[in-house]
C-alpha cells in the first residue's frame, strides 16, 4: 500500500513538472490549422483584451506557417500583444528579431517605435535606478533619427523631451543631496551636467541657481557670478533668477551684463 502511494505521489510530481514546463515554454499545444484560422483566433483574443493568449496565437502563425505572408505580420502583432500585456521583455525580444529579419518591411518604423515604448513605459520615478530611462532615451532617439518625418518620429520627439527632463530631474535630486550635505564639488558636477547635457529641460534655471549657491559656499565668487549671469541672461523673469539676484547682494550690474534687475516677486 505504501509503495502504491509513493508511485502515485511520484506520478503527480511528474505531471506538475510537465504542466509547469508547458507554461514556461509559452506555446500552445500543437493542433494543425490553417493560417487564417490561427490568425483569426489571435485577433479575437486581442480585441477582447486577452493579450497573452493573442500573443501565443500570433506566435503559432509563425510556428506552423513560417513562410506565409501572415507570419511576418504575426511577429509584429505578437510583440504588440505582449506590450499591452505589460510583458515588455517578451515584446522587445520579438521586435529585435523582426527588425533584424525584416529591415525593409513597410512597418519597420512602427517596430522601432513600439520598441521605444516598451522602455518608455518602464521609466521609474527619479528616486530609483534610471536604467530603463536611459534605454528609452536611446530607443526614442533612434526613432527620431531614422524616421523623423513620420508620425512615430514626431511622437518620439515629444517623449524624448519628457525622458530628458526625467533624467535631469534625477541629476538634480542627487545634486541637492550633495549640496545639503555640503559636498559642494560633487553637487557642482551634477548641476553642471544638467546645464550642459539637458540644456532644454525645465530644470536648467534651478541648476544654475544651485551652481551659484554652491560656488558661493566655496567662496568662489567669480564662478558664482558667472552662473548667476547665465541664469539672468536666459531666464530674466524666473524666480530662480530673483533668488540668485538676492543671493549675490542685488548687484545687477555685476550679475548680468546689460540686464536690468529682475522684477519683484508677485504678491
Amino acid at each position: 500500500m505504501l509503495k502504491l502511494q509513493r508511485v502515485i505521489a511520484a506520478a503527480a510530481l511528474m505531471l506538475v513538472g510537465v504542466l509547469l514546463s508547458a507554461c514556461g515554454d509559452k506555446e500552445l499545444a500543437y493542433r494543425e490549422q490553417s493560417v487564417y484560422e490561427i490568425y483569426s483566433q489571435a485577433v479575437v483574443h486581442l480585441e477582447n483584451g486577452r493579450y497573452e493568449q493573442a500573443a501565443l496565437f500570433f506566435d503559432e502563425v509563425e510556428r506552423q506557417h513560417p513562410y506565409s505572408v501572415w507570419a511576418t505580420k504575426a511577429k509584429l502583432m505578437s510583440a504588440y500583444s505582449y506590450y499591452h500585456d505589460g510583458k515588455y521583455d517578451e515584446s522587445v525580444t520579438r521586435l529585435d528579431r523582426f527588425i533584424q529579419v525584416h529591415p525593409g518591411n513597410r512597418d519597420i518604423a512602427y517596430a522601432y517605435y513600439l520598441k521605444s515604448l516598451n522602455f518608455y513605459e518602464q521609466i521609474a520615478d527619479v528616486r530609483r535606478d534610471q536604467e530603463y530611462t536611459v534605454k528609452a532615451l536611446d530607443a526614442l532617439q533612434d526613432v527620431v533619427t531614422r524616421f523623423p518625418a513620420t508620425p512615430y518620429g514626431r511622437d518620439a520627439r515629444l517623449k524624448l523631451d519628457l525622458t530628458r527632463d526625467h533624467l535631469a530631474g534625477k541629476e538634480m535630486m542627487i545634486g541637492r543631496f550633495y549640496e545639503n550635505n555640503r559636498h559642494y564639488l560633487a553637487a557642482i558636477n551634477r548641476f553642471k551636467n544638467v546645464v550642459d547635457t539637458y540644456s532644454t529641460t525645465s530644470h536648467v534655471p534651478e541648476a544654475l541657481y544651485r551652481l551659484t549657491e554652491s560656488f558661493t559656499a566655496l567662496g568662489l565668487k567669480e564662478e558664482a557670478q558667472k552662473s548667476a549671469a547665465v541664469l539672468g541672461y536666459n531666464f530674466p523673469q524666473d524666480q530662480w533668477y530673483r533668488d540668485a539676484y538676492a543671493l549675490m547682494g542685488g548687484n545687477a550690474t555685476v550679475i548680468v551684463r546689460d540686464q536690468p534687475a529682475p522684477p519683484p516677486a508677485q504678491q
